[in-house]
């Protein structure tokens, strides 16, 4: 029995001696072929369920429409096309992954005429993608078809790809808070800067404001349920920091985890009643959180005035308040400077 590349990602080892069983069987076996078979199935239970999972998803094959088997076809055919190609450097890894899984595809293809390898191709294809994005000032909520409902702040960007066995959101730049439709079978991943959030059911909010100067490249706080955060990169198993109810945590933008802390009394994103929160913040910070809801018009010009700590809760769009309070709680004037209003130290 030939054995499986180890460079093929696609399917575990177990699952490709278990494909390959099920295709050469398609064809009839030989005597002694059958007695290897038997005693691939007698080493171990797994074989047996990895051998009807397979079975089971031929059956389940039957019951595609003819148009989605031909796309299936289709599909095939062109990744054929391209890897008959004469392989560049910058395309050798990606050859390099797809020559086993052809490897494959000939023998599924000899015993059921493509069908096996339709299935297993068919299983991995997204069944729905969508991007959204909110301006400056706006905020939208998005109800994705699993149930799951993405509330966005302003001036955020998301892409959304569901499949048959995961979902995944990649929240490109801004902030959102998830309420995430249950579905053990479909775990949902939440992809910010180099930080992976993965969940089955809970509500919480990640922020990634990567053209911002912040403490944290990306900040994830959960309001229900329980997330589990890790770096991206990381190797599946690789262990991962496991926030429940009332708990935040912070990266940098290499993903390195922060120690687990506790939400503010605010709750998560206040952004949602209109409010924006500071605890001892730089004023520069400070004015460019406003400036993602709106132009502001105020300038900070000192760098020792600019590192000024703030602290409170503010609407981001009435800044009026914002402005007559300033010069109460630091030690700074409002100078206005043409078509601007320079905060500066005061005399």
């Amino acid at each position: 029995m030939n054995q499986p590349s180890p460079s093929d990602q696609s399917l575990s080892d177990l699952d490709q001696q278990a494909l390959d069983w099920f295709a050469r069987r398609e064809r009839s076996l030989s005597t002694a072929e059958a007695a290897q078979f038997n005693t691939w199935l007698a080493a171990n239970p797994a074989h047996g369920e990895a051998y009807a999972r397979w079975h089971g998803d031929w059956a389940r094959l039957d019951a595609l429409p003819a148009a989605g088997i031909d796309q299936l076809r289709r599909r095939l055919a062109a990744d054929k096309a391209i890897a008959a190609a004469p392989p560049s450097p910058a395309r050798r890894h990606w050859l390099a992954a797809l020559a086993p899984r052809a490897a494959l595809a000939t023998l599924a293809l000899s015993a059921s005429g493509g069908g096996i390898l339709a299935w297993q191709h068919w299983r991995h294809l997204p069944v729905y993608e969508a991007s959204f994005a909110t301006v400056r000032g706006q905020q939208q909520a998005v109800t994705l078809p699993d149930g799951s409902v993405l509330r966005l702040d302003t001036a955020t960007r998301v892409a959304v790809t569901l499949y048959r066995q995961r979902r995944v959101v990649r929240l490109l730049d801004g902030q959102a808070v998830f309420q995430v439709q249950g579905d053990a079978k479909r775990p949902f991943d939440v992809l910010a800067g180099a930080v992976r959030i993965t969940v089955i059911g809970t509500r919480f909010s990640v922020r990634h404001t990567p053209g911002m100067a912040c403490k944290d490249d990306v900040r994830v706080e959960v309001e229900e349920g329980r997330v589990s955060v890790v770096r991206n990169a990381a190797p599946d198993g690789a262990p991962a920091m496991l926030l429940t109810a009332g708990q935040r945590i912070g990266a940098d933008n290499s993903g390195r985890l922060g120690a687990i802390g506790q939400v503010a009394a605010r709750g998560i994103a206040p952004w949602r009643e209109g409010r924006v929160s500071f605890d001892d913040t730089p004023l520069a910070q400070v004015l460019a959180e406003f400036e993602r809801y709106g132009a502001t018009r105020l300038v900070v010009r000192d760098a020792q005035v600019a590192q000024l700590g703030v602290t409170g809760t503010f609407d981001p769009l009435r800044l009026d308040n914002f402005m007559r309070v300033l010069p109460r709680v630091l030690p700074v004037a409002l100078r206005r400077d043409g078509a601007v209003t320079e905060i500066v130290a005061a005399r």
